[in-house]
């Protein structure tokens, strides 16, 4: 299969920011096992704004654009170094490609992404996917990794997109304040109940919510793309998700 993880801020950084070592690590590991065993693997990673504010040693993320495009810059190094390095272990080549929303929405550049993306993948190397979040604004202020990974994975032509977050999936619910809410486990039509279950922002260092990841899901399906929204906590469910165990909640494509 050919796959896009996206991994979240809250599943890269403690609260302070800073890398939250033993789960990269994990992540890492686990990602090019998968890679090994003959899957492709696409990876969009949030994290640069955050990281930048932990090696910065800010008491939190600035309030303002050109703030948020300073910890970029400086994070942006950290998170891929920390990948080359970490994914460098296992033997496996990384490459950085930073997009904005022009960047897929126009046809001519889409294809030319697509076009080295295609290459990437035939050399056998992992691509890290983001944001430019140092020159453009609008992600920054609107925008989400969430959207970007979905439109990602329907460039590529993926099997699967799996959003790795800081909750279980989506519940009936919020189950931050409702202890009655449960977990849906599929979702076979995004219909007006299904997207009214969306909500804010799910971290401060975080920009995405459920809403967001909802949205991913329609993009993806529309695509012929299954998604899942899975707890980033636990790496190990990336295993049990390609296997096509149940796990967190899958959204299933036109054609699953």
């Amino acid at each position: 299969m050919r796959i896009v993880i996206k991994i979240g801020t809250s599943t890269l950084t403690y609260d302070n920011g800073c890398v939250n070592i033993r789960r990269i690590e994990s992540l890492c590991k686990i990602v090019s096992d998968i890679k090994n065993s003959g899957h492709q693997i696409i990876l969009v990673s949030s994290g640069a704004i955050g990281m930048g504010v932990g090696k910065l040693h800010l008491s939190g993320r600035p309030g303002d654009i050109s703030g948020k495009q300073a910890c970029a810059a400086v994070g942006q190094c950290e998170l891929m170094y920390t990948y080359d390095k970490l994914f460098g272990e296992y033997n496996h080549t990384v490459a950085q490609i930073l997009l904005t929303a022009p960047d897929l929405g126009c046809d001519e550049r889409s294809l030319k992404f697509s076009n080295t993306l295609s290459w990437l993948l035939d050399y056998g190397v992992l691509p890290i996917i983001n944001e430019n979040d140092t020159v453009s604004t609008e992600e920054i202020e609107f925008g989400d990794n969430d959207t970007l990974a979905a439109r990602v994975a329907a460039c590529a032509g993926a099997d699967m997109l799996v959003l790795l977050s800081d909750i279980n999936g989506l519940y009936t619910a919020d189950p931050r304040s409702d202890k009655n809410a449960t977990l849906i486990s599929e979702v076979r039509e995004l219909d007006d109940s299904i997207m009214s279950l969306g909500g804010g922002a799910g971290t401060t260092r975080g920009t995405g919510g459920m809403i967001t990841k909802l949205r991913a899901a329609k993009i993806a399906v529309d695509a012929g793309c299954d998604m899942v929204i899975a707890n980033g906590a636990c790496p190990e469910l990336l295993y049990s998700i390609v296997d096509g165990e149940t796990v967190g909640t899958r959204f299933y494509s036109k054609k699953g």
